[in-house]
This record gives C-alpha cells, structure tokens and sequence, in this order.
C-alpha cells in the first residue's frame, strides 16, 4: 500500500518537473534599466564615505586604547607609590598614627 501510494507522489512529481515552465518575455529595453553613470558613481562615493569612516573610526579607537593604557601606568605608579608611603615611616615628624596619639 505504501509502495503503491509513493509511486503516485513520485509520478506526480516527475510530471510537474516535466512540464516547461513559459519563458517570460522583455517588453523593457534593458538599456533603459541599468544603473548607468550615475549609479557607478553612487557607488564609488559610498565606497569612499565607508572607507573614510573606518579609517576614522580606526583612529579614535587607538586613541582611546591609548589613554587607557596611559590612565593604567598612572594608577599604577600612585597605587606602588600609595604602598611604599604606607610601609615607610610617617610624614608628621615621626608619630605613628596607630599608637593612638592624635594630631593637635
């Protein structure tokens, strides 16, 4: 029953498949469709204005990698020299904050 049944699908299909599809017919010139000229110079000026923003926008995403490298070395120097100033001795003539005297 299956076999009898898959035969008639692929009978159909086989005979869909067959039967030429009609060829349509231009009632346009295609001279007259074409982008000429003026598209080829859209184009090119789209080129030229996308490749003038990446070549901007390349720029200014360096520049911003480079001051947040920078801002990165200066926090770093103020943290090591945060940690020396705290492992060295007291700038207020030599009295340890921790010892519990307070300032005058």
């Amino acid at each position: 029953m299956i076999a009898a049944s898959w035969n008639i699908v692929t009978d159909a299909a086989w005979r869909l498949a067959a039967t030429p599809s009609p060829t349509p017919t231009l009632d346009i010139d295609p001279n007259d469709v074409t982008p000429g000229p003026a598209g080829f110079f859209v184009v090119a000026l789209l080129a030229a204005a996308v490749f003038l923003l990446i070549f901007d926008m390349q720029r200014r995403v360096r520049r911003v990698n480079h001051r947040a490298e920078i801002s990165e070395r200066l926090q770093a120097e103020l943290d090591e020299r945060d940690r020396v100033g705290d492992d060295g001795p007291a700038s207020d003539g030599g009295v340890d904050p921790k010892s519990g005297d307070k300032p005058l």
